[in-house]
C-alpha cells in the first residue's frame, strides 16, 4: 500500500536562507510521526510546505499519491489534511460549538450536519459541556483542545499538530497525550506531531524525524532516536538524565 504522505527532497528558501533543505521521508497510514529539532530547525516551515501555506522552493509533497504542489490550503484540507497552529487563535467572540462548526463546514453546507459533526468532535476532546461557552474566555489548555476539535471537524485523514502541548502544565499535557493516543486508536486519522516535550514525543510516536538547521539529521523509532549519538549531541543533550 502506498504511503499516505511522501516528502520528496523538499527545500524552502527565504531569500538566501534555507529554512528546509532536501528533506525526505514517508508516513504510513495510521501511524504517529514525531517531528523534533531545536528552535529554528525548520519544523513549522515544513508543516507550512506540506499543507499549502508555503510552496516548496524545490521538491514535492505527495498526499495519498497526489502531488500537492501549487494547491492552496483549503484544497489540501478538502483532500483530507489539516494542521493546527502553535499560537491558538479561536474565533474569540463565538461559542466553542460555533468554532468547531467552522471546521465542519469544510465538509457540508448544512448547519444541522455541521452542528452534529462539531458536537461529536467536542465529545472526542471531552469539551461537550463547554459547547455554549465563549471561546475567548477559555484557558490555554481548553483552547488547545478546541483547536484539535476544529481540525478534527474537517474530517481529516492526516492531522498535523504543531506544539499542541506548548505552554501547558503536566496535567494538561497528559490530557493531550491521551487525546492523541485515542485519535490513533480510532483508526481513521494519521498524525504528525511537532513537540519539544521529549518524554511526550517518545511516548506517542511510532517513528521520529529529527531536523536541525533545516536538514533531516535522523529518522527512526523512539528508541533509535534517543540512542543516536548525533541526535543526543545536536538536540537531546541530557534527555537520558
Amino acid at each position: 500500500m502506498a504511503p499516505i504522505l511522501e516528502i520528496r527532497n523538499v527545500s524552502k528558501f527565504f531569500g538566501g536562507l534555507a529554512a528546509n533543505s532536501d528533506v525526505s521521508f514517508t508516513m504510513e497510514a495510521g501511524m504517529i510521526m514525531g517531528l523534533i529539532g531545536p528552535n529554528g530547525a525548520g519544523k513549522t516551515t515544513l508543516f507550512n510546505c506540506i499543507t499549502g501555506y508555503y510552496p516548496p522552493s524545490r521538491g514535492e509533497v505527495l498526499f495519498k499519491g497526489q502531488s500537492l504542489n501549487g494547491l492552496e490550503p483549503d484544497k489540501v484540507c478538502r483532500l483530507g489534511m489539516v494542521r493546527t497552529w502553535q499560537k491558538v487563535r479561536p474565533l474569540a467572540k463565538l461559542s466553542v460549538l460555533d468554532n468547531v462548526m467552522v471546521g465542519a463546514l469544510c465538509r457540508t453546507s448544512s448547519l444541522k450536519v455541521a452542528r452534529e459533526i462539531a458536537m461529536e468532535q467536542l465529545r472526542v476532546v471531552n469539551m461537550e459541556n463547554k459547547a455554549s461557552f465563549v471561546a475567548g474566555g477559555l484557558p490555554i489548555g481548553e483552547r488547545k483542545k478546541l483547536e484539535v476539535a476544529r481540525a478534527l471537524a474537517t474530517q481529516p485523514e492526516l492531522l498535523l499538530l504543531d506544539e499542541v502541548m506548548g505552554g501547558l502544565n503536566p496535567a494538561e499535557s497528559e490530557e493531550i497525550i491521551q487525546l492523541i493516543l485515542a485519535i490513533k486508536k480510532g483508526g481513521t486519522v494519521t498524525q504528525m506531531v511537532i513537540e519539544h516535550d521529549m518524554k511526550a514525543i517518545m511516548r506517542i510516536s511510532d517513528r521520529i524525524v529529527v531536523l536541525t538547521s533545516g536538514e533531516k539529521l535522523a529518522e527512526g523509532t523512539p528508541e533509535e532516536i534517543v540512542n543516536n549519538p548525533e541526535v543526543v549531541r545536536a538536540y537531546l543533550g541530557d534527555f537520558h538524565a
